[in-house]
């Protein structure tokens, strides 16, 4: 398997990322649940330009965000984070 220190710690960073920003969308769903202060969408956007699979976790768990056109963008990012994983994986493996 993978023995490389360095890409393990990407790895666990990159699920910690993900998780935090997985967090942000559903503290934002409460919020608009609630009517209360909410966080703005281009900071999620933002937010899902580094932890795009957490976010796109989020929208379909809670469906938050789905029929926003610009949202459109966060699965579009998933999969160049999944092509650049398994970009990375190759790398490390051969």
């Amino acid at each position: 398997m993978i023995s490389s220190p360095v890409f393990v710690l990407f790895l666990v960073f990159y699920i910690l990322i993900n998780g935090v920003v997985f967090f942000f969308y559903a503290h934002d769903k409460i919020k608009a649940k609630k009517n209360a202060r909410r966080t703005p969408e281009n900071r999620l956007l933002f937010f899902a330009l580094f932890g795009p699979l957490g976010a796109c976790a989020a929208m379909l768990v809670f469906r938050h965000k789905t029929r926003k056109m610009k949202f459109y963008l966060v699965p579009v990012c998933a999969m160049l984070h999944i092509v650049l994983l398994i970009w990375m994986l190759l790398y490390f493996i051969g």
